[in-house]
């Protein structure tokens, strides 16, 4: 099959969350089974852009509303991410650094879909599938379906994939003319709430539309951000697939990013050595537990409750746990973390931004990884961090729920807790300290851990599944 991938994240060539690692990984797997799998996104100006060589594949106009534009669609040349990759250029919209935080990203990302759907009117063929990936692309099944331009594409399937429903992409129905013109009859399939929603847009649309996880589906009928109904309406063509992860990428023995690479037979030792560079870096006792959050600092996360829960941790456990946080977010989040650097006792500190060698480095050297998230799709960071023997302390929530066992039953092998809050969080420390003391169930729970397959094998061939359903 020919499968085109429609995102606005593709790691490595640009991230900002789980987004972009599934949209580097699932094509890149699909080629490997015999499959043409391409992904498209804009060309945002990145590291990745510069370092590499590209061939101009198509040159062609359209327009946003009044405004007419030339675009332009570029190809990697070597396929060294294991799939074709084709970036979309708008000047003076796609040409940024940032993937999101303009103010005028609903431009952005509309006129992104428009040249998509333009430049795969003009070839030859047609694509087995369109996969499209949260609300960025979701207005593309729409376009096909009732556009009268496209109409000659009405009969691709489409497929959409929500990583995160709380982000929708809303417009106001003043912005409508921005489509290419559409059957007016069916303004009920961008209506959501008096606006325009092109997440659910892209539900009612698409032929079939996954979630991240079989958990987060279910939830998405009670907590959708005010989708519920469509969820609960939608249902008979909605079904969870579990995320993989990288496992060529994510692998502690070969990983170039960590200081000192180790499998589970010298996990002891290269934990031991990995932990004393963490440490030493932020000036922490190598010889207490470390406990490490990786990830935005928003409410979503939970981050919010960290300052709280870590102070809490420390007067009612005592000083016998180190704490190492790595993200960005929310300034007041951010303030609060950074003012409990001056209360350490070599037992805290947090590096506001993001570092994907400092990220590496944590999962190879933490003893626990904490994610109290109130919202959780799938979550990759437990999966990253279980493979590299590192505990996850983890919200029983979404795909958390789904890929982590608590230590409650025989075959556990991670602590879960009930609710996004502090007491529930503080509890959930005192249990890794209660863990990280037996030390013959630790080293046991780590092996274990280690050798659990959350590859993308079986995930790829659901995918694969699906869109032979909607063929």
């Amino acid at each position: 099959m020919e499968i085109i991938h429609v995102s606005a994240e593709c790691y490595p060539v640009a991230k900002a969350g789980g987004l972009g690692d599934v949209v580097g990984a699932l094509p890149k797997y699909q080629s490997q089974l015999g499959h043409f799998a391409k992904v498209v996104m804009p060309m945002y100006r990145t590291r990745f852009l510069l370092d590499n060589e590209w061939d101009v594949v198509h040159k062609g106009r359209t327009n946003l509303g009044d405004w007419w534009f030339d675009y332009t669609v570029i190809k990697e040349k070597t396929n060294k991410l294991g799939f074709d990759l084709y970036l979309v250029d708008v000047f003076g919209l796609l040409d940024r650094e940032k993937i999101y935080g303009y103010p005028d990203d609903t431009e952005r990302f509309t006129a992104f879909q428009i040249c998509v759907v333009d430049w795969i009117s003009a070839w030859g063929h047609q694509p087995d599938v369109i996969h499209v990936h949260d609300h960025h692309s979701a207005l593309i099944p729409f376009m096909i379906k009732h556009c009268y331009k496209y109409q000659l594409l009405n009969q691709i399937p489409t497929v959409l994939t929500i990583h995160n429903a709380q982000y929708q992409g809303w417009m106001s129905w003043d912005k409508s003319y921005y489509l290419p013109p559409w059957d007016p009859w069916k303004w009920g399939a961008l209506d959501w709430n008096n606006s325009i929603n092109p997440l659910a847009s892209g539900i009612r649309c698409a032929w079939k539309v996954s979630t991240v996880s079989w958990s987060y589906l279910e939830e998405l009928k009670h907590s959708a951000n005010g989708l519920e109904a469509l969820f609960e309406y939608e249902k008979g063509k909605c079904s969870g697939i579990l995320n993989g992860i990288d496992q060529s990428i994510w692998d502690p023995s070969t990983d170039h990013y960590i200081r000192e690479r180790y499998n589970w037979n010298t996990e002891a030792e290269g934990r031991r050595k990995n932990k004393s560079v963490l440490c030493e870096r932020f000036g922490l006792d190598p010889q207490k537990p470390l406990m490490v959050f990786i990830g935005r600092l928003v409410g979503e996360k939970g981050a919010d409750l960290l300052p709280m829960a870590i102070s809490d941790s420390f007067y009612y456990i005592g000083r016998k746990m180190c704490f190492l946080i790595l993200g960005s977010g929310f300034p007041e989040i951010e303030g609060q973390l950074n003012a409990l650097k001056r209360l350490s006792q070599h037992d805290y500190n947090v590096f506001i931004g993001y570092d994907e060698t400092l990220s590496h480095q944590m999962y190879a050297g933490a003893d626990f990884i904490l994610m109290p998230s109130r919202v959780e799709p799938c979550g990759l960071n437990q999966m990253y961090a279980m493979r590299y023997g590192t505990i996850p302390v983890v919200r029983r929530t979404g795909g958390l729920k789904d890929t982590v066992v608590d230590i409650g039953v025989p075959e556990g092998y991670g602590i879960l807790f009930n609710w996004a809050s502090v007491g529930d969080v503080s509890h959930a420390i005192w249990r890794a300290m209660a863990l990280y003391n037996d030390k013959k169930r630790l080293h046991a729970i780590r092996e274990k851990m280690m050798g659990l397959d959350f590859s993308w094998e079986s995930s790829v061939m659901q995918y694969l599944e699906l869109y032979q359903i909607v063929k």
